[in-house]
């Protein structure tokens, strides 16, 4: 029976041109699909949940391929494609799908994370991870800010430019949070965005307005302004790629077989 392989992949983003494949560049894309067509002796053309920017991050990305029935053993395949994929990239889990399943078209929500490291201390281990502002963040005001961008809203203020000319830049969010977390005994603060999809630099926008906010530059009630300005100028800057991890990828449990 045909049918799709959908693989859980992590990476290191740093050093990296992103996901999508790009000619003479090093992209995550480029890097599964060599691998896999080395391990398969074929072409293989995967699909991504999510098109991770320049040096972001990702736990759970997801990407799907179509099988041939010649596959390796999930573990196997694991193992072959970790040894080839290069470094700061690993296949960490497989699931077996109905043929013509995407990794795209077929995520009910995306959870995407963003860490900040406030204060005048600058990070060592979490350095590569997270964006260092120099300031300390009102994390109550922060999360009053958070309140406008939860539910369906036009994001037309959070994305690049061309995004918002390609199409709708409406979007449904259904949890912005703001939490402390400590990682190797380093404080930081965690922004946790989940959605049904997302627009270019959506969550590193976000990021940049809600720090304005905790830093005390704006008042949480700017936020709803921004939105409804629906133009980029409105928001704050871009935040750094580094602080921005692709979390976790939601399927419909039926999409399993």
């Amino acid at each position: 029976m045909s049918h799709t392989i959908a693989m859980v992949v992590s990476y290191n983003g740093a050093g990296l041109s992103g996901f999508a494949r790009q000619p003479d560049l090093e992209t995550v894309q480029g890097r599964l699909e060599q691998a896999l067509g080395t391990v398969l002796r074929r072409d293989v053309e995967i699909t991504g949940a999510g098109r991770t920017d320049a040096g972001v991050h990702a736990l759970g990305q997801v990407v799907s391929f179509e099988a041939s029935g010649d596959e390796p053993s999930p573990d196997a395949l694991i193992r072959s494609v970790n040894a080839l994929a290069g470094p700061g990239i690993v296949v960490t889990g497989i699931q077996r799908a109905p043929a013509g399943f995407s990794a795209r078209f077929d995520a009910v929500a995306r959870e995407y994370r963003y860490r900040f490291v406030p204060g005048p201390v600058p990070p060592v281990f979490l350095s590569p991870y997270a964006w260092w502002i120099k300031h300390k963040l009102d994390l109550h005001m922060m999360r009053e800010a958070c309140a406008a961008l939860v539910g369906e809203h036009d994001f037309a203020s959070f994305c690049v430019s061309e995004s918002a000319r390609e199409g709708s830049t409406v979007r449904a969010l259904e949890l912005v949070s703001i939490e402390p977390d400590m990682v190797l005994g380093e404080h930081s603060v965690v922004l946790r965005v989940v959605g049904n999809a997302f627009l270019h630099s959506m969550v590193r926008v976000i990021a940049g307005t809600l720090a304005e906010v905790g830093v005390g530059r704006r008042e949480p009630g700017w936020v709803a302004d921004v939105l409804e300005a629906r133009s980029r100028a409105a928001a704050g800057p871009t935040a750094p790629p580094n602080g921005l991890t692709l979390w976790h990828v939601s399927y419909p449990e039926e999409c399993w077989l």
